[in-house]
C-alpha cells in the first residue's frame, strides 16, 4: 500500500501521520497540494499527479486562486476515477468547505441547526439581523478554527460590517447566536463511528475553539449526540469528519459545522486513542 498525504507543508498532522505509517509499515509520501502537475497530450498518455499511489489522504487545502483550487480537486476526482480512495472523498471536501452548501446537506438530511441567512447585500443583510433577533454570529463561508467570525448585537456596528463585507465581494453568511453553556462538543468520526470526541470550554470568549484559546477534556457522547454526529458527517460523504455540535440553553442540540479535514492534535492530547493509527487502519482495510 502506497499513500500520499496531501498538504500545504510538513507540520503537525503530516509528521503524525508519517509517524502512525511507519509504525504500521505503511509507505507514505507528503506531497505539497502546490506542486501538483499534469501534462496529456493525448487522452492515454494523460500523466497522473497522483499516480503509484494506491490511497490518498487530504490533510490540508492550501490558500490559492479559484482556478488553483479546482485544479487540486480535479487532480482529486482524476485519482477518485481510477479507483484510488481519496479520504475524504473530494465531492465531501466541496460540500465541508463551503459552510453554505454544508448548511443545505444538513439541512435535507432533516438535521438541528441554527437558523441561518446568506445573501449578497448589506440590505438582505440587516433584514437577516432582525430576523434572527438581533443576535447573530458573522462567518466567512470559507474558514475554519473559529477565525473571522464576529458576533453582533448593535444594529450600528450591524450595519457597518455588513457594508465592509460587501464591498470585499464577499458572502454575508449570518447565523442565530445561541445561548449555550459555555462549551461545546467536537465528535471526531471514522468510517460511520464516533472514535473520539472532546468537549471544548470557551476561555474568557464566546468561542470555544482550542485554536482561539479554549480548553479541552474528553467526554462520551450519549447515544443520540453520537448518532447525530454521525448523521451529520454521512450527509456531507465524508468519511472522516469533525462535527462540531453544541447545545442551547434549553438543553436542546444542534449541529454547527462539519470539517472534511478535522485537526486531532487537542483530541489526541487528552483521549486514549491513535487517530492517525485509526485512519491509516481504515485506509488498508479499504484497499483489499
Amino acid at each position: 500500500m502506497n499513500v500520499a498525504i496531501l498538504s500545504g507543508g510538513t507540520g503537525w498532522h503530516v509528521q503524525d501521520l508519517l509517524r502512525a505509517a511507519k509504525q504500521l509499515d505503511i509507505s507514505t509520501k507528503a506531497l505539497d497540494f502546490r506542486t501538483l502537475s499534469s501534462a496529456s497530450p493525448a487522452p492515454s498518455s494523460y500523466q497522473d499527479p497522483l499516480a503509484n499511489h494506491t490511497a490518498v489522504i487530504v490533510r490540508t487545502m492550501p490558500g490559492g486562486s479559484l482556478e488553483q483550487v479546482v485544479l487540486r480537486m480535479d487532480f482529486l476526482h482524476a485519482a477518485q476515477s481510477r479507483n484510488v480512495t481519496v479520504l475524504n472523498p473530494p465531492r465531501a471536501v466541496e460540500t465541508c468547505v463551503d459552510k453554505f452548501l454544508t448548511n443545505v446537506r444538513l439541512h435535507q438530511s432533516g438535521l438541528p441547526l441554527p437558523r441561518t441567512i446568506a445573501c449578497q447585500t448589506w440590505q438582505d443583510a440587516m433584514l437577516g439581523f432582525e430576523q434572527l433577533g438581533s443576535d447573530i454570529v458573522v462567518k466567512p463561508i470559507f474558514g475554519s478554527e473559529g477565525r473571522g467570525l464576529i458576533r453582533l448585537t448593535d444594529q450600528e456596528l450591524a450595519w457597518r460590517t455588513f457594508q465592509a463585507i460587501e464591498q470585499t465581494s464577499s458572502v454575508l453568511y449570518l447565523q442565530e447566536y445561541l445561548d449555550h453553556p459555555g462549551w461545546d462538543v467536537r465528535a471526531f468520526v471514522l468510517n460511520g463511528e464516533v472514535i473520539a470526541a472532546i468537549k471544548r470550554t470557551a476561555k474568557n470568549d464566546w468561542r470555544t475553539n482550542v485554536a482561539q484559546g479554549g480548553s479541552a477534556e474528553p467526554i462520551t457522547l450519549a447515544t443520540a449526540e453520537a448518532s447525530l454526529a454521525v448523521r451529520a458527517a454521512t450527509a456531507t460523504g465524508a468519511i472522516v469528519a469533525g462535527v462540531d455540535l453544541i447545545q442551547n440553553k434549553s438543553g436542546d442540540w444542534f449541529v454547527l459545522e462539519v470539517n472534511a479535514v478535522p485537526g486531532w492534535k487537542a483530541l489526541s492530547q487528552v483521549c486514549d486513542i491513535d487517530v492517525s493509527v485509526a485512519i491509516l487502519r481504515y485506509l488498508k482495510e479499504s484497499a483489499r
